[in-house]
C-alpha cells in the first residue's frame, strides 16, 4: 500500500511540475481569408469571398513531445456580392486549436493545428429582408504552419462550419425560397509571438 501511495504521489508531483515547464507564449496574428459560402445557387452566386482577420493570439506548449494549445480573439470580415448588391460579415472569431509542433533545426520548426472555432456576429451590412445572420456559430480548424525564428508563425488553415450560419430568402414572383447557408474558409496567416 505504501508503494501505491508513494508511485501516485511520484505521478503528481511530476504532473504539477510540468505546467512550470510549459512555454507560454502572447502575439499578434493576421491574415487573409477566402471564403465560399454554400447555398444554392437558385438565391444568389456563392463564388469565393476574400477578408481579413486580426487580433491577440496565445501559445501554450507542454514539454510533452511538443503538444500545445493555441487560441486566438480575431476580428474576422468578409464580404458578399448578390444580385441586390454586397456586403461586409463582421465576426469575432475565437479559435482553439491543438497543435503538435516539431523541430527540424532551432531556427525552423513545424506545426499542424485542429480544434473548435467559435464566432460572434458583430455587424453586417446585409439586406435585413433577405438574410439573417446567426448570433453565435460553431466551425473547425485544420490546419499547419512553420515556426520560424522562434517568433514568427506562418501558417494555412481550413474552416469548415459545422451548422447553418444563417437563413436567406428570396422573393422571385409571388414565392419565397428558404435556404440554411454557412461558410467555409481558406486562411493564411501571419503571428508575431513576443
Amino acid at each position: 500500500m505504501k508503494k501505491i501511495f508513494s508511485a501516485l504521489m511520484l505521478m503528481a508531483c511530476l504532473c504539477l511540475a510540468m505546467p512550470a515547464q510549459a512555454q507560454l507564449k502572447f502575439g499578434v496574428k493576421a491574415g487573409l481569408n477566402v471564403s465560399k459560402v454554400s447555398i444554392s445557387k437558385e438565391v444568389f452566386n456563392p463564388d469565393n469571398r476574400t477578408g481579413f482577420f486580426i487580433g491577440p493570439t496565445a501559445d501554450v506548449t507542454l514539454p510533452l513531445l511538443g503538444l500545445g494549445l493555441d487560441a486566438s480573439l480575431l476580428y474576422n470580415q468578409f464580404g458578399i456580392d448578390t444580385e441586390e448588391g454586397s456586403t461586409m460579415k463582421k465576426s469575432i472569431e475565437i479559435p482553439v486549436n491543438v497543435k503538435w509542433n516539431f523541430g527540424f533545426s532551432s531556427v525552423v520548426g513545424a506545426y499542424v493545428a485542429v480544434g473548435p472555432q467559435f464566432g460572434f456576429n458583430v455587424g453586417h451590412s446585409w439586406f435585413k429582408d433577405i438574410c439573417e445572420f446567426k448570433k453565435k456559430t460553431t466551425s473547425f480548424n485544420v490546419g499547419a504552419g512553420l515556426n520560424l525564428f522562434s517568433h514568427f508563425r506562418i501558417g494555412a488553415n481550413y474552416n469548415f462550419g459545422l451548422k447553418d450560419n444563417g437563413i436567406m430568402v428570396k422573393d422571385e414572383s409571388g414565392s419565397v425560397t428558404q435556404d440554411g447557408f454557412k461558410h467555409n474558409t481558406w486562411q493564411i496567416s501571419l503571428a508575431y509571438m513576443f
